[in-house]
Parts: C-alpha cells; structure tokens; sequence
C-alpha cells in the first residue's frame, strides 16, 4: 500500500513539471531594422561607385574622339577633329555658294581649307586670313605677308576677312585655263577633282589627293555637295547640333531694319535669321555675289 502511494506521488510530480516547461518555437529569425538600413546602405554605396567607373569610361572615348592630328602645309598646326568641325560649320555655307556659282565642289572647298589653312589655325589663316596658302603670283596689287615656304620669306596674298580668301580661291581655279579640266568632271565626283588638282599642279604633295579625300570622308563634306545638288542629302545628326548650338548663340531680335555682319556670318545664314531668299536679301543690298566682310551694314527689311 505504501508502495502504491509513493509511485503514484511520483507520477503528479512528473507531470506538473512538463505542464510549466515553455514550449519552443523553430521559426527563420527576421533581421532586424538596423541590418536592414545598414545593407540599403551598401548596395546604393555600391551603385555609386559603378555609376562613377561608367562616367570615367564615357569622358574617356569623348576625348578619344577629340584625337589631336597634325596639320602640315604652309606650317604645322596641331588641331582636335572639334576644331575641325567647327571649322566646317563655319564656312561650309560660303563653301556652298561657290559651288553653286563657280561649280567647284563644297566638299573640295572645305578640305582644300582645312587642309592649306589648318582648320583655321594656320599662321597664314590667322595673319592674314589666307585660308587656301595662295601666293601673290604676277598681277596681284592687294595686300600681302611674308612667309616661309618652299623658300624663305615667300609673298603671299592678305585679305580683309576669310571671305574674300574662299571668293579669290574660286577665281584662281576658274580663271587659270590649266585648272580647266577639272570643270568637266562632275560636281559631285570629289574623288576626281581631287586627283584633278594634283595633276593640274596645285600641289607638289604626292599624297595630296588622299588627304582631300580622306577630309571629305571622316568629315562627312560630300554632304554639303548633294545639297547643293539636291540628291539624296542626308543631314548628319551630330553637325546639326552643333549648328543649332552656334544659331542659338547668335539669335538676332526680330525688327530690326539692318544688319552688322560678324565673323562667321554668311549670305545664308543672315537669310534663315530675318526669314529672307538669299536673292532677295542680295537684291535689297545690291550684291553681285555672296562675299561678306565683317562690319557690313545690310538692310533687312
């Protein structure tokens, strides 16, 4: 009896211990708040630093396209392809005009002048707005610079204005009768007026042709000849911004009576500003031709 009552004192201990133990739960711990703001952290850190090795990379093919190259003609100039197109976007209406009144290509124009004056940037092209290295030769009375060349202290002819040296380089071409086949080549073939030069002897440079042609081509110059040709022109996307950039900089108030023109100005783009034909705007100004200088007052309206 005894022993009945010890063994059943020893089952209700037993039992009222199990029914106090806490009972566990096996559940994935959540990470708390601060884990969560630390890791936020790290990966926008992260994104950060790849957004900054992206820019680095893009600056850099930037300046790749900003090569430098060496001009040689009259004398060495070292020019970026930015100067080049601005060069070009400069003088790439006058270029125009003299296409369509002395028939040489736009495209033979602007490389010969990128070429002869280093983009501008020529000792000649800054001296004395010679922009084609042309010499003073016999018969000519205008101005001139002294400059060495294939001899020393060479005369060569000094203008007032860029203009006036693009206009003279198309009266030299149509008006010496050994530059006369080159007219009979179309004026859309660059590749045959540039071997034509080096035939007729302007140039000494065996690799002459190859250097217009090769101009023409990175540069995109057959562009302004089909243009001027009207076939199959197809403006290139880069060369416009950069236009609507200079235009932008140059906006003129509208109401105005007369112009001053300022370097860079051509017939055409004054024409596009005051919303005139380039005809009419010669007609009100009675101008012969599209040569500008800078300074000269046009009437407008």
């Amino acid at each position: 009896m005894i022993k009945k009552i010890l063994l059943l004192f020893i089952l209700i201990t037993l039992v009222s211990c199990n029914a106090t133990k806490p009972i566990i739960v096996t559940t994935k711990k959540a990470p708390s708040k601060s884990k969560i703001a630390t890791t936020a952290k790290k990966g926008y850190e992260k994104k950060t630093k790849t957004v900054r090795a992206t820019a680095g990379k893009s600056s850099s093919k930037e300046l790749n396209n900003s090569e430098t190259e060496e001009i040689v003609s009259t004398s060495k100039t070292i020019v970026t392809n930015d100067v080049i197109v601005t060069y070009v976007s400069i003088f790439k209406d006058i270029a125009m005009g003299n296409m369509r009144n002395y028939g040489i290509p736009a495209s033979i124009i602007l490389a010969q002048a990128i070429l002869e004056s280093g983009a501008g940037k020529g000792n000649l092209a800054l001296n004395a707005n010679n922009h084609f290295g042309i010499k003073c030769h016999v018969g000519w009375t205008g101005e001139s610079i002294r400059h060495d060349d294939d001899a020393a202290q060479e005369c060569f002819r000094k203008y007032d204005n860029p203009s006036e040296s693009f206009k003279d380089h198309a009266l030299f071409l149509t008006g010496r009768s050994r530059y006369a086949g080159l007219f009979e080549f179309s004026k859309g073939d660059y590749k045959a007026w540039a071997k034509g030069l080096k035939a007729a002897g302007y140039a000494t440079d065996p690799k002459y042709p190859d250097k217009l042609i090769s101009y023409i081509e990175r540069y995109n110059l057959h562009e302004y000849d089909n243009q001027v040709l009207d076939i199959n022109y197809v403006s290139n996307e880069k060369q416009m911004i950069t236009e609507l950039t200079v235009e932008s900089r140059n906006t003129i108030p509208k109401g105005l009576d007369s112009y001053v023109v300022q370097k860079g100005d051509t017939l055409y783009s004054i024409s596009k500003k005051f919303e005139l034909k380039i005809e009419d705007l010669k007609q009100k100004n009675n101008l012969s031709d599209n040569a500008l200088s800078i300074g000269q007052k046009l009437v407008v309206k």
